[in-house]
């Protein structure tokens, strides 16, 4: 399918639903700045390389336990369309917690992103306004004391004060509990009269025992804790109270039960971890802040390419809540412009018409917004030379940032346009020059060695990345044998869509073994149980396709030992089949090989060999 063709919104939401697995796959569908989140029931549906060719999709990434579909700036708009395809929750007024999946990080990662996605945009809007109105304030565009100061700053920061009615919305979505008994719960944790025993500094008792009192305005542990323990009260009630009270009975229950337990000991638990974690993270700035810088910023794009962004975010939110401004969000400003600078001067540097037309709007995106997944995947990351030089100026830039000694007072997306928040602590001078010296730095380099000659000088060509000798020929790529078996022509297979060569140009193999080893060098972009996708250095994607109609396993027969974004060499174990299964189960075992960029170059030719061994030439690619 060429990217070339445009899809309507609605177009690509269907086509991407359809891709990983149609609406029944689907157990829960998030989005971030760019990307689609999606919590799937069975990964083996997924049609990954399928996927990463629709017009629209930039690039598809598996990490935190999700499938994450990177869209770009629509993706608000795609997702409420896949919504609108999806089955609704039954109960009404609650959402059916997601399955956990994946490993406990995994499970980690997806929850942290669950609570705290869906108030991002929100969070971004009111703190590029807190940013105006610190910079208006600064210039003496607005006198602090005045009322329009004040009403002013109540809409950008009222979202921080009640964030645990926010937290208490979405954690319930995510766990499954009556939002509104949420509501209820975080609502009697910012009641004035409780916000007043805080500050009265006077003994505070509930039925005899004592309470140490907390400050839950802006805090963000304490409601999610809560909200975790409340969802598993409302499914105890809900097998012991009778259906005829359940209703009204268990809201009653949980307020009168809950609220006084939590803040006699969740509350005071969860707040002290809270502000520890914000002492920690002042104790590493204090003790050495450009190390500190140095590490978040060389780490931060890392992170958001590959989705693992989210603890760091929360840990961002938790310390604006505990102390009202934050160290650790600074540096992730310089990763922001390290990579938009990269991004600008491969727009400069190449005459590759595809690249520009994807760099030209990416360098706006990340100056502007702060949103850097269209430069990262769709230029930056496939080249690598330009996203590695990234890395390494956002760490220059980001030991800059934490030397200025400024913080930043409102949660805020990262770029030129939301800098003032950090008006008023600090060099800001020093701060600006880390900020802006990390993109000129990444800027240069890029432009001097981050984009290869051929990929200055070929006009219109696709973007290539480094070329890789095989055999002693200069521009061909070999691909070995990952099986051992009896060749098979293409035509000669019981599927038509490899058959007809739509797939791309290669062979197939009737295997006498089930050991599965990589067949190039590459990373693997695509790993399904019966499937293992390969793109080598030189951007030649090759497909092993063990079976025919195998996907109907589910799974079974087949052992991966790698998994999507890992980097692989030639005879590295892609894992196993059990082929006498295969048989016995009545499918084919016949195994595919094919070039799926086939159309982009020149040849693609099969060796002339009946038997081959793994590491046999099972075909010579010429670009």
């Amino acid at each position: 399918m060429s990217k070339e063709r445009v899809l309507s919104r609605e177009d690509l939401a269907r086509s991407v639903l359809e891709k990983v697995g149609g609406s029944a796959n689907v157990s829960s569908l998030t989005s971030c700045f760019t990307r689609l989140r999606f919590a799937l029931r069975n990964q083996s549906k997924i049609q990954r390389s399928d996927l990463e060719q629709l017009p629209g999709v930039i690039s598809v990434v598996s990490a935190g336990g999700q499938l994450q579909v990177v869209i770009g700036n629509d993706v608000l708009q795609v997702r409420e369309s896949i919504e609108a395809l999806l089955p609704q929750a039954s109960n009404g007024d609650e959402t059916i917690a997601a399955e956990p999946n994946g490993n406990l990080f995994d499970r980690f990662i997806n929850l942290i992103s669950a609570i705290f996605q869906p108030i991002l945009w929100v969070l971004a809007g009111v703190g590029l306004l807190k940013a105006f109105i610190l910079l208006a304030s600064t210039l003496g565009w607005i006198d602090t004391a005045s009322t329009t100061s004040v009403i002013l700053s109540a809409g950008a920061d009222s979202l921080f004060y009640f964030l645990p009615m926010f937290l208490a919305l979405t954690a319930a979505k995510r766990f499954g509990a009556n939002q509104f008994v949420s509501l209820a719960l975080a609502g009697a944790l910012l009641y004035p009269s409780i916000v007043a025993l805080v500050t009265a500094g006077t003994p505070v008792t509930f039925v005899g025992l004592p309470v140490v009192m907390a400050t839950y305005t802006s805090s963000v542990l304490p409601i999610v804790v809560i909200v975790w323990v409340q969802s598993h009260a409302e499914r105890l009630l809900k097998r012991v109270l009778p259906g005829v009270v359940v209703n009204f009975l268990s809201p009653a229950l949980i307020l009168l039960v809950l609220f006084p337990l939590s803040l006699l000991t969740i509350g005071p638990v969860t707040a002290l971890l809270s502000q520890s974690v914000t002492d920690a993270i002042g104790w590493i700035y204090t003790f050495s802040p450009v190390a500190a810088g140095f590490v978040l910023g060389g780490l931060a794009q890392f992170l958001v390419a590959f989705g693992l962004h989210w603890a760091v975010i929360a840990v961002i939110i938790n310390e604006f809540g505990t102390s009202g401004q934050s160290y650790t969000i600074l540096p992730f400003y310089a990763g922001v412009t390290a990579q938009t600078g990269a991004v600008i001067a491969v727009f400069l540097r190449t005459r590759n018409a595809r690249l520009k037309q994807v760099a030209g709007p990416a360098a706006l995106s990340g100056l502007l917004a702060g949103i850097t997944e269209p430069a990262v995947y769709g230029v930056n990351l496939p080249l690598r030379r330009p996203f590695l030089i990234g890395l390494g100026s956002a760490a220059v830039g980001g030991a800059v940032v934490a030397a200025s000694g400024v913080v930043s007072h409102a949660f805020a997306v990262p770029s030129l346009l939301s800098m003032p928040v950090a008006l008023g602590t600090g060099n800001f001078a020093v701060f600006v020059i880390g900020v802006v010296g990390a993109l000129v730095l990444s800027f240069v380099l890029t432009f001097l060695f981050g984009v290869k000659e051929r990929d200055a000088d070929v006009p219109g060509a696709p973007a290539p990345a480094p070329q890789r000798a095989a055999s002693g020929t200069t521009g061909t790529t070999a691909v070995l044998a990952p099986v051992a078996g009896s060749t098979v022509p293409l035509a000669g297979v019981g599927d038509h869509v490899f058959a007809s060569g739509s797939m791309g140009k290669g062979v197939a193999l009737l295997p006498t073994d089930g050991q599965i080893f990589a067949p190039v060098d590459g990373v693997v972009m695509a790993c399904l149980p019966h499937a293992y996708g390969i793109r080598t250095d030189d951007d030649v994607e090759v497909l092993i396709h063990i079976g025919v109609d195998t996907i109907k396993l589910g799974g079974e027969c087949f052992h991966p030992a790698v998994a999507a974004g890992d980097r692989v060499a030639v005879g590295d174990p892609l894992g196993t089949v059990d082929l006498v299964a295969v048989t016995e189960a009545g499918y084919d075992p016949t195994t595919v090989v094919v070039v799926t960029n086939s159309g982009m170059l020149s040849r693609v030719e099969p060796t002339a060999q009946a038997e081959v061994a793994p590491g046999d030439v099972l075909l010579v690619v010429a670009r």
